[in-house]
């Protein structure tokens, strides 16, 4: 079963969800991995504390070159939507931030003057702590794109685990997107403000163009408004968990301590999490109401 635990926007308490479901689901017995998704800043870690295991490059393949070959012809940035290639005067320039790597340019090529070339975009990390299986993916400094370094931590998820917890980045745009790609159950964690609810709309709007069955997690449950339940009322839309604001969870995370270990209270509420999200029959609900 993959668990993608996503929010509409950041601050939320979407990773302290996610690395106390991953630590208490590996107490119950089960064979966990957690993922952080969030490769632009990936602060899992801080709560896990995984002993780093293996590390390495996370490449993608940019277009290369051999202007011996190239006769200006033009056609490799007549294909390329994204303007990743042109021809400008008597050389041919590639802009390795725009492009995709999806290889037109080199088929188009009647010349096959293009070739490809590994650029690295990020680190790859993998470890345990204790129980709980550890990946996740660090992007470079002045990368423009975050999908590729996403697809390698999901391609490097063990096999054999029997729930992954992918802790995925705020918002709802590509990178999201690519994150929540495949998950089995979308938990969307939000809190009862204005902004939490505009965004909260936008991240269902996601759940349900992408088909992806999915529940609510309101953190911080008993500040704030009761514009969060109206809505999920409206909408038809289960709240799995309602987490209250606890000054004692907020002083664990300050220490990097997982609250399901400091706080029992906490503990209580994410394992009564822990047992819905393992329903069969929350798996059936597709997001429409």
């Amino acid at each position: 079963m993959r668990i993608a635990v996503a929010s509409g926007k950041g601050g939320t308490g979407k990773t302290t969800v996610a690395t106390n479901l991953a630590y208490l689901a590996a107490q119950a017995g089960r064979t966990v991995v957690y993922a952080d998704c969030d490769v632009e800043e990936p602060n899992g870690h801080l709560f896990l504390k995984p002993t780093i295991e293996r590390e390495s490059s996370i490449d993608r393949l940019l277009p290369v070159v051999d202007h011996q070959r190239c006769t200006l012809c033009g056609r490799c940035s007549e294909v390329c939507r994204f303007s990743a290639i042109a021809c400008v005067g008597q050389s041919v320039l590639v802009f390795g931030e725009l492009c995709h790597s999806c290889g037109g340019c080199q088929l188009a090529c009647p010349e096959q003057a293009i070739g490809e070339a590994p650029h690295s975009v990020g680190r790859l990390r993998l470890g345990a702590s204790g129980s709980v299986r550890f990946v996740d993916g660090m992007l470079n400094v002045g990368e423009a794109m975050s999908p590729p370094a996403i697809r390698a931590v999901k391609a490097a998820l063990p096999t054999d685990a029997d729930l992954a917890i992918l802790d995925c980045p705020p918002g709802t745009s590509c990178p999201v997107i690519e994150s929540v790609r495949g998950a089995d159950l979308l938990l969307l964690v939000t809190e009862p403000t204005p902004f939490g609810l505009n965004d909260l709309g936008l991240a269902v709007e996601m759940a349900r163009a992408l088909r992806l069955p999915f529940g609510i997690v309101v953190n911080r449950a008993d500040a704030g408004d009761r514009e969060v339940w109206e809505y999920c009322r409206r909408q038809g839309i289960a709240i799995l968990a309602e987490i209250p604001d606890d000054r004692a969870v907020a002083e664990a995370y300050s220490r990097g301590e997982l609250a399901a270990v400091a706080v029992p209270r906490f503990q209580e509420r994410v394992a009564g999490l822990l047992a819905k999200v393992s329903s069969d029959r929350l798996l059936e609900n597709r997001g429409v109401a």
